[in-house]
């Protein structure tokens, strides 16, 4: 592969923007196994996730210049999440088409958290809240890892990722409250 393996994830991303396959197959390389590891744990369906990350890092080739930092698991995971739904969403309208697959296409109750998580009022607070508390709170509740595991994917210290988490937490709470404010006033 290249020559890229002593770069940071910032530097690889401007490389692949300005067109460096090599640096797409090195950014690939570095972080494929845990994308590979977590889409798994979402989705049963070895086929899907293989596509999810294929497509994942097709979207990297298309949009690295808008990347900004030097870490980019974050944002790979982000991509590789909605490249899930989007998948998820193109099967259940294939299911939906064959009568016998409408089982199949009742949401799990898995799916049913992370569709509210996306695009519920907790998706509608998360994206009040700022990029780095929002990724350590869907690598620790949505995808259950651990502080060290957030810590490992994130790039950040275990310290860190704790602060966060309880800030995010925090700030989730009032984005919350801002947006089913309670009648009365006090808490419901």
């Amino acid at each position: 592969m290249g020559g890229h393996r002593e770069k940071d994830d910032g530097a690889l991303l401007r490389a692949v923007a300005a067109g460096d396959q090599a640096a797409l197959a090195d950014l690939y390389d570095r972080h494929a196994g845990w994308l590979h590891a977590r889409l798994t744990r979402r989705c049963a369906d070895p086929e899907v996730v293989r596509e999810v990350l294929q497509d994942t890092f097709v979207t990297v080739w298309r949009s690295a210049a808008g990347h900004r930092g030097a870490e980019a698991g974050g944002w790979l995971w982000t991509i590789a999440a909605r490249r899930l739904v989007d998948a998820r969403r193109a099967q259940e309208r294939t299911a939906r088409g064959a009568p016998e697959a409408e089982a199949a296409a009742v949401p799990s109750a898995e799916d049913r958290v992370l569709a509210g998580l996306e695009y519920g009022d907790v998706g509608t607070a998360l994206d009040r809240i700022s990029p780095e508390l929002r990724e350590v709170l869907r690598a620790t509740v949505v995808d259950g890892l651990t502080t060290r595991e957030t810590a490992r994917l994130l790039g950040i210290p275990e310290g860190t990722v704790k602060s966060r988490a309880r800030r995010a937490r925090t700030e989730l709470r009032a984005a919350l409250a801002q947006l089913n404010p309670s009648p009365l006033g006090g808490p419901a």
